[in-house]
């Protein structure tokens, strides 16, 4: 399993703009809970204005925001709040009603017990519906206490996503590299007796708890980061730290229009990183019409993909076209995914065959251990070179799969990697 994540630059705004606009539309009207310790944004001038963006964006975004702040002392977690909302640029028109236009907080009894009780969770409810942004207090608590708390705080309100705001951010693997993902069936694979401590995670066995808990009662996603990173973990394909979904994680279905804005996005992301050719508006307007999408968890858009027919009816042919994963699900068989649902549903039309062109020498591989073999150009139908550029067409890779009609679709990939 592959888990490094190339990335592109996180400061190019603009090229992340598309991104960040996919992800605020899955926040928009939910609710996210974000548990840090305030010692985190002490004497951090940088990141705590960065947390102060995040915050903004999420709240001007319709977002329900819930920030548990672990403290040593009640009044320490009072002196973080007022900092941080001060410096909230939007906060007196979103909440004008506030006296001094300040969030609400409350702040959890000193060493009362960590446990999210109906009354603080009705609390919560009615600041949230109110002002969408709410503090939780929590001093003198350990580690494993607090996780606890923001486990059942948010997995008795269910919310769309739990944030974990860590000092050693996302999971690391062996080699010290960041885990960009996993599902419910790893993080169980870890807690097993001693499988923690064979990985080097013994010391994060309270997190991978956690996170398995607020999964099994309903929370949308986990995320786990660094304080310094959460922009880039909430809003870009990449993230910076690991996210957690439930075990059914992955499921293909034929797009609707409603999905045609984030497939364009990621379509263009593909074309950024070189992985896909650019597409005109009419293009890509008839890639949405045969698409199929791989959504891991709830909201997550993984990768996508179209298997185009009309062209080649003469030929009883299909191309497999655009087949792009997000770079953080790379390596967890999304592409595999795709390609399995295109060839059923080409066995189905009663092809004879499908074919896929492309200059990636990534994704030439990927297609190989697929069954695909290496073709001339003439081997697919004329149609698909009429008007095609001359200069790719030198460079292009032309790959082919015939296809049996009375065989059922198997896997043939030997590592599961993706282009």
């Amino acid at each position: 399993m592959q888990w490094s994540k190339p990335s592109l630059p996180a400061e190019n705004n603009a090229e992340l703009a598309p991104e960040k606009q996919f992800y605020l539309d899955e926040f928009r009207g939910r609710t996210l809970v974000v548990a840090l310790a305030a010692e985190e944004l002490a004497e951090k001038e940088p990141v705590l204005g960065s947390f102060v963006s995040v915050i903004e964006e999420l709240l001007d975004n319709g977002t329900r925001l819930l920030v548990l702040l672990a403290c040593d002392q009640p009044q320490s977690g009072v002196q973080f709040v007022r900092k941080i909302s001060g410096r909230l640029r939007s906060l007196p028109t979103l909440f004008p009603a506030i006296t001094g236009s300040r969030p609400q907080f409350q702040q959890i009894p000193p060493n009362a017990p960590s446990s999210a009780d109906t009354g603080l969770l009705a609390r919560a409810w009615l600041a949230l519906r109110e002002d969408r942004l709410f503090f939780l207090l929590a001093p003198n608590l350990s580690r494993a206490a607090f996780l606890q708390l923001a486990t059942q705080l948010a997995g008795k309100l269910r919310v769309h996503k739990l944030v974990l705001v860590e000092p050693e951010g996302g999971i690391a693997d062996t080699k010290g590299e960041t885990v960009p993902f996993m599902d419910a069936a790893m993080i169980d694979a870890v807690l097993e007796v001693g499988q923690a401590e064979w990985a080097g995670l013994g010391h994060r066995r309270a997190v991978f708890s956690a996170v398995r808990q607020a999964l099994a009662e309903g929370v949308g996603s986990v995320n786990l980061c660094r304080l310094a990173g959460l922009a880039e973990e909430l809003f870009t394909y990449t993230g910076s730290g690991t996210l957690f979904t439930s075990s059914d994680y992955c499921s293909v279905e034929r797009l609707g229009i409603d999905d045609f804005p984030e497939v364009e996005r990621l379509l263009a992301r593909g074309v950024q990183e070189g992985v896909l050719k650019p597409r005109t508006p009419e293009e890509i307007a008839r890639f949405l019409l045969h698409a199929y999408g791989a959504v891991v968890g709830q909201h997550h858009l993984a990768g996508v993909c179209a298997l185009e027919t009309e062209l080649y009816e003469p030929d009883q042919a299909g191309e497999v076209v655009g087949l792009y994963t997000i770079t953080r699900f790379k390596g967890e068989g999304i592409g595999r995914k795709l390609l399995a649902r295109v060839l059923a549903d080409a066995r189905t039309l009663g092809l004879r065959y499908v074919f896929a062109c492309t200059t990636v020498l990534t994704a030439q591989a990927f297609f190989v251990r697929e069954g695909f073999r290496v073709v001339s150009p003439r081997e697919v139908p004329a149609a698909k070179w009429e008007r095609y550029p001359a200069e790719r067409r030198e460079r292009v890779v032309v790959l082919r799969r015939d296809l049996d009609p009375n065989q059922p679709e198997s896997s043939r990939s030997q590592d599961g990697s993706l282009p």
